[in-house]
């Protein structure tokens, strides 16, 4: 192209560009700013509208990107390695990866075969099912999860809390046959819920339980936990069926003369200070985290040694007594499928089912991050889901992710989910051949064994570092900390659950609002409070709104944005300076706005026009812009009163240059 070309195309634009901006030119003359207007987005139809919110919810990630462009074979293909992820990476899988593998799995078992019998005895289950659900569920996570971390397993915290609901409706002392079917149905229905949740793309929902709120359940069923535990490390014989701190308490008082039995405390606490010694080897030198792994299973092992060859259970030492021989039975004719305890047990299961995956979704991404992968949060649950309906199928309770396994297994040098594979093997050898062996394994070490493992549940530092940032999350925390510890489980996960919902009204109907300055030698505009060397502009207000606005909080906006308007017309009074013309809305972090909030901005137009006060609005969204042009707003304030920027607003308002402080 020669230069006399493009010199004519260069004068073209320019005429276009003076055309297109004609309005501009003759409102500002040429010695001020060109002040650019603010965009339309081009209108969508409804159904394309819809599909993108659509999208937006429920397909954020864009799952199915990875079928683009495919053949029907390759698509084939992909859609089995998407339900089974060990199918992808399994291509890759070397010895080198399986050795660590081996060693984490064998290390995760030699904690997890006391842990699971005491579990068990937690949920109100006979020791055997705790290992049983710790063989199948690792198998169908393996082949189905895309965590490379997480060990699999029975944990403290949904144990208690299904023995707690479960024996709300049936008592396992009397009825036990009742009892276990109900456990299947609820674990059944768990299962359901975790795959459903993940099947629909609607893994936001366990977001709602707030951080602060899991850090303070957690911490509260670790004293419960403790608490339960008492009876088997005192060896007391009756106790309380109540989990609260005061009925606990109490029941262990009442039975201190004739109840408890000095030889039980005397193995119970050996061995907790033995394990809690473990853990702080530990904890103290990282290339000694086998030491508190292996330290439950030599527990046990010295301990049933030690009553078998003295007899002490004849002195009233408690003791496992039998644990059934085999793997795992079929259970799915004993799942209710009709009748009274069908709605019973899908409540309890949905409950499970939702506080084993707040912490099984928590644990895998603390170790993805660790290790700089990415989960697929939807893909975890359908992986946990079907997990807990295969289990419900074969005597089974609830499993999740456990936080001790996991950390466990991350320091072993796990590589992929092999090491469930190799701990679930482990399991089984135990059921075919050792279980016997576990005859004599007194109750107290495995008191001794749950205490040290549920008091890592107590973050101390989490919630002092809560108190730091955020007082209401602080309120969160400690409500569902004290429900748990002096009510009830279920009442503090409710507690829990209600004050998460309670913050996100309160943030959602009152809103945060702002009065903006300018910044010294500038052009940017910032809150007054973090900034108080910002610069209030004579005879202008600028407020900010950092919220969308909708049904819930416009009549809050509007009152609140007079409010700042009074506050400074009185404050002028006082010191003599300009009366407020123009209140200008700054609008950028205003992601949306309904109906409401369009009759809200209209009333505070006519209350501002009924004190001599222009309403001007700056830098609208997209969406927003829309919906004011749309509801005919925007002519009504007059398109001329709709600016890019505040710095546009302000100088075009502004009587005068804004001058620097």
């Amino acid at each position: 192209m020669d230069p006399s070309t493009r010199e004519v195309e260069t004068k073209e634009i320019d005429i276009k560009s003076v055309s297109s901006s004609q309005g501009h030119s003759q409102r500002y003359p040429q010695n001020e700013p060109y002040m650019h207007k603010v965009g339309i987005p081009p209108k969508q139809n409804l159904f394309k509208e819809f599909k993108t919110t659509v999208k937006e919810t429920f397909l954020a990630d864009d799952p199915l990107r990875h079928f683009k462009n495919q053949t029907r074979s390759r698509k084939f293909i992909l859609g089995i390695q998407a339900i089974f992820p060990i199918l992808e990476w399994g291509k890759d899988y070397n010895f080198t990866k399986f050795r660590g593998d081996l060693i984490a799995g064998l290390t995760i078992a030699s904690l997890c075969i006391p842990q699971d019998i005491g579990y068990a005895k937690l949920a109100n289950l006979d020791p055997q099912y705790g290992l049983y659900s710790s063989f199948v569920p690792p198998l169908v996570y393996a082949f189905m999860g895309s965590s490379r971390d997480i060990a699999i397993g029975p944990v403290a915290v949904v144990s208690l809390l299904l023995g707690t609901l479960l024996q709300n409706e049936i008592d396992y002392k009397t009825n036990m046959a009742e009892y276990r079917r109900l456990a299947f149905t609820a674990t059944f229905f768990a299962g359901i819920t975790q795959a459903a949740l993940g099947i629909f793309r609607l893994g936001f929902l366990i977001d709602f339980l707030s951080h602060a709120a899991v850090v303070g359940f957690m911490a509260g069923a670790a004293i419960t936990i403790t608490l339960q535990q008492l009876k088997g490390f005192l060896g007391i014989s009756n106790f309380t069926k109540k989990s609260d701190i005061v009925s606990v308490m109490n029941s262990v008082v009442k039975s201190a003369h004739h109840g408890w039995n000095w030889q039980t405390i005397v193995i119970g606490a050996s061995f907790l200070g033995f394990l809690l010694f473990a853990k702080y080897i530990g904890k103290k030198n990282k290339k000694f985290f086998w030491v508190p792994a292996i330290a439950p299973l030599i527990s046990v092992v010295l301990s049933t040694f030690f009553v078998y060859i003295t007899r002490a259970d004849k002195e009233g030492v408690q003791i496992v007594k039998h644990i059934e021989k085999g793997i795992n039975p079929s259970s799915v004719n004993q799942i209710y499928f009709r009748g009274d305890y069908l709605l019973k047990g899908v409540k309890i299961g949905v409950v499970a089912g939702m506080v084993a995956l707040t912490e099984a979704a928590a644990i895998g991404r603390t170790f993805a991050s660790m290790k700089d992968y990415q989960l697929d949060g939807n893909k975890e649950m359908v992986a946990l889901g079907a997990m807990n309906i295969v289990g419900s199928m074969t005597s089974c309770y609830v499993a999740t992710g456990s936080f001790s396994r996991s950390a466990v297994n991350y320091m072993a040098g796990c590589q992929t989910a092999v090491s469930n594979i190799v701990m679930s093997c482990v399991v089984f050898l135990t059921l075919e051949f050792i279980t016997p062996l576990f005859k004599y394994t007194p109750n107290a070490i495995l008191a001794a064994i749950i205490i040290s493992a549920v008091l890592g549940l107590i973050d101390i530092e989490a919630a002092c570092l809560i108190w730091k940032i955020d007082k209401f999350d602080f309120v969160a925390c400690m409500g569902a900390f004290f429900g748990v510890v002096f009510v009830t489980v279920e009442i503090g996960l409710l507690i829990a659950v209600s004050i998460s919902f309670a913050k996100i009204l309160l943030q959602v109907t009152r809103p945060r609002t702002a009065l903006l300055g300018k910044v010294p030698r500038t052009t940017v505009y910032r809150n007054i409070q973090q900034y108080p060397n910002a610069a209030k502009v004579p005879g202008v207000l600028i407020v900010r709104v950092d919220s969308a606005i909708y049904f819930s909080n416009s009549n809050y906006i509007r009152e609140r944005i007079l409010r700042w308007l009074t506050d400074e017309e009185e404050q002028n009074k006082t010191v003599n300076e300009q009366k407020v013309q123009y209140l200008i809305v700054e609008m950028s972090p205003v992601t949306d706005i309904d109906t409401s909030g369009i009759h809200a901005l209209e009333d505070l137009h006519k209350s501002l026009e009924k004190r001599g006060v222009q309403l001007v609005l700056a830098n609208p969204g997209p969406v927003v812009i829309d919906k004011l042009h749309a509801s005919h707003f925007a002519n009504i304030i007059g398109e001329d009163k709709i600016f890019l920027t505040v710095a546009d607003a302000v100088s075009s308002c502004s009587p005068k240059p804004v001058e620097e402080v």
